[in-house]
């Protein structure tokens, strides 16, 4: 089975860190790299081109709602995941609006991260397994 890969784009290394801990436990998961910049996020997911794409939305350098604009613009069919401190519905509305998959708190809803790559894993061995050979 192919893994999901996923790309973190997040100015906080203890974030970085907590989140390559916690999708570490999850088979089939593949973590590519990480960006603390908007301007980096850009640059390395668009060379990358991961499946998945867990992004902050405060970030030096710009903020990832343009990160995620212009993701959804150059690869409408990549999974973002806008994973913030700042929760506000105001947020939540425009992130979701410019294509957005999740958002997600990081002080409550950590644990989230890991139920959709789990998901998604599933979702494709599902898919993998109704090929045919």
């Amino acid at each position: 089975m192919k893994e999901l890969r996923v790309f973190i784009a997040d100015d906080s290394a203890i974030i970085c860190g907590r989140l390559l801990t916690l999708l570490s436990d999850i088979e089939g998961v593949q973590v590519l790299g990480f960006a603390q910049t908007a301007e980096d996020a850009s640059k390395n997911i668009a060379e990358l081109q991961p499946e998945i794409v867990i992004l902050d939305i405060r970030m030096p350098g710009g903020n990832g709602i343009e990160v995620l604009e212009m993701l959804k613009t150059k690869f409408p069919d990549m999974n973002i995941i806008m994973f913030t401190n700042y929760p506000y519905a105001q947020y939540k509305e425009r992130c979701i609006e410019a294509g957005a998959n999740y958002f997600f708190d990081k002080s409550s809803e950590f644990f989230r991260i890991s139920e959709v790559l789990q998901e998604l894993v599933q979702q494709r061995e599902k898919a993998d397994f109704s090929r045919p050979s």
